[in-house]
C-alpha cells in the first residue's frame, strides 16, 4: 500500500512538472500571438480587436474564469494597430482598453485588473516601442494644451481680453509645435510602419509638401504595407484635389 502511494505520487509530481515544462506558443509565418496576464482578473471576456475600414471590429475573444493568462493568435500581414480590450463580469458596462502595434511574431503584454491600460507592459514588437515613445511626447502637448483651454475660457468668461489673445497665441504656437514633432517623428523613423500611421492618424491635414517628404523616405517594404499604401492611396487623392481648386 505504501509503494502504491509512493507511485502515485510520484507519477503526480512527475506530471505536473512536464506540464509546467511544456513549450512556450510560438507564432508561426504570418501570424502574430499576443499572450499575457491580467493580474486580479478572474472573470471576464478579453476581445482582440483592429479597425477594419472605419469600424472597430473583434477578431477573436477568450473567456477568463479562473486563471489570469490569456493567448490569441491571429494572422497579420503587416503592422497596425491593434486593441486589446476587456468586458468584466461585475456589472460594470464600461470596456478597458489597451493600444498596441502588432506585428509577426510574439507580443507579451502584462498589466493589472485595477489599472488595465496604464500599467500595461507590451513587449515584442518594435512598431510599440516607438508609439510608445511617441505617445509619451504628445501627452506632455496635451497636457499643456489642456491647461492653455482651461485658463483660456477663464479670461474669456471674465472679459479678460488681452489675456485671451496672448493665449490664443500660445495655443497656437503649440499646436503647430506638435504638429512638426508628429512630422519629425515620423520623418526619423520611416523606416518603420509607424510613420505612414502618425502621418495618416495625426497630422493628416499638414502642409502636402511635408507629407510628400515623408512619403519619399519610405523604403519600399515600408510603402508596401498597410498604412504605407493607404498614405500613398490619401496622397494622390489630396493632389488631385488641389489640381482641380
Amino acid at each position: 500500500m505504501k509503494k502504491s502511494t509512493s507511485f502515485f505520487f510520484s507519477f503526480l509530481f512527475l506530471l505536473l512538472a512536464l506540464m509546467q515544462c511544456s513549450p512556450t506558443p510560438k507564432a508561426g509565418q504570418g501570424e502574430m500571438l499576443v499572450s499575457g496576464k491580467i493580474e486580479g482578473l478572474r472573470k471576464g471576456t478579453l476581445y482582440l480587436q483592429k479597425f477594419v475600414d472605419t469600424l472597430l471590429t473583434s477578431i477573436d475573444s477568450v473567456s477568463i474564469d479562473g486563471l489570469p493568462q490569456f493567448a490569441f493568435t491571429t494572422p497579420i500581414e503587416s503592422p497596425e494597430l491593434y486593441y486589446l480590450s476587456l468586458t468584466k463580469d461585475d456589472g460594470d458596462s464600461l470596456k478597458d482598453r489597451i493600444p498596441f502595434f502588432g506585428e509577426p511574431g510574439s507580443i507579451t503584454i502584462n498589466t493589472r485588473l485595477k489599472t488595465f491600460e496604464t500599467s500595461a507592459q507590451i513587449e515584442g514588437s518594435e512598431n510599440q516601442n516607438l508609439y510608445r515613445e511617441y505617445q509619451s511626447y504628445i501627452r506632455k502637448f496635451n497636457d499643456q494644451q489642456l491647461d492653455f483651454l482651461q485658463d483660456y475660457f477663464e479670461f474669456q468668461k471674465e472679459g479678460m481680453q488681452k489675456e485671451v489673445d496672448s493665449l490664443q497665441k500660445m495655443l497656437d504656437n503649440l499646436i503647430r509645435r506638435k504638429y512638426l514633432y508628429a512630422i519629425n517623428f515620423a520623418s526619423n523613423n520611416a523606416d518603420h510602419e509607424i510613420a505612414p500611421f502618425i502621418a495618416l492618424a495625426e497630422v493628416y491635414d499638414a502642409n502636402l509638401s511635408l507629407l510628400d517628404t515623408l512619403a519619399t523616405r519610405m523604403s519600399p517594404e515600408i510603402a508596401a504595407s498597410k498604412y504605407g499604401k493607404k498614405l500613398t492611396a490619401y496622397l494622390e487623392k489630396r493632389r488631385g484635389a488641389t489640381a482641380q481648386e
